[in-house]
């Protein structure tokens, strides 16, 4: 592990357990065993180590448990229900890895009053949507779905699946259960199932 990565390790671990805010640049040199002017030879700023925390954290969950969208295999053969279940559980599976889930859960905490935080959540969040609008707009050319208003389809869809992971995760701080996400919700499945409805291109006609 490099000392970059040292660093965004340890600053993880104290905002889990303090929060982002009350966690100091003293604080993380400490916990990685350096003098705080050595922490400047690799962040500039507390706001730095976040930033590069998100996109490292991002890219291991990334590596770990997603695969590269080859959208002809994904799509070619089977029900718009298959498709756009399998694309949540992957999405679901990268929400779930250890280090990116401890990342979220401490950027929701603080992303009223941190502008860092804010900025990382609105950056995942516009991914989200794009990522959804290429998948509908292959799902569109393969003839899976209306190419009427893909766009503004694929914005209401990923905002919505967003909103009902988010329920999900405050479901079980509610009831003091550990923060995780391993399945799919029933009211994510009645969620597509509606979708489809909409989008989902008649055969007949």
């Amino acid at each position: 592990m490099s000392r970059k990565e040292e660093i965004i390790y340890a600053t993880l671990e104290l905002a889990s357990k303090y929060g982002l805010k009350a966690v100091s640049l003293g604080q993380v040199a400490d916990k990685v065993g350096i003098k705080k002017p050595s922490l400047y030879n690799h962040f500039a700023s507390k706001e730095e180590i976040i930033s590069e925390m998100y996109s490292v954290l991002r890219a291991q969950a990334q590596r770990r448990n997603t695969v590269s969208v080859d959208y002809t295999a994904l799509i070619e053969g089977r029900s718009l229900e298959d498709i756009l279940t399998d694309c949540l559980s992957g999405y679901i599976k990268f929400l779930s890895d250890k280090d990116m889930l401890t990342f979220f859960k401490v950027l929701y905490s603080e992303r009223s009053t941190s502008s860092t935080a804010a900025q990382i959540m609105v950056e995942e969040t516009e991914r989200m949507i794009s990522n959804t609008k290429s998948l509908f707009y292959a799902l569109v050319v393969h003839g899976k779905m209306k190419n009427e208003n893909v766009d503004t389809a694929a914005t209401s869809y990923a905002l919505t699946i967003h909103s009902l992971v988010d329920r999900q995760m405050d479901i079980k701080t509610a009831n003091k259960e550990t923060i995780s996400i391993t399945e799919i919700s029933e009211d994510m499945k009645e969620y597509i199932r509606w979708f489809i409805k909409q989008m989902e291109v008649d055969e007949h006609e």
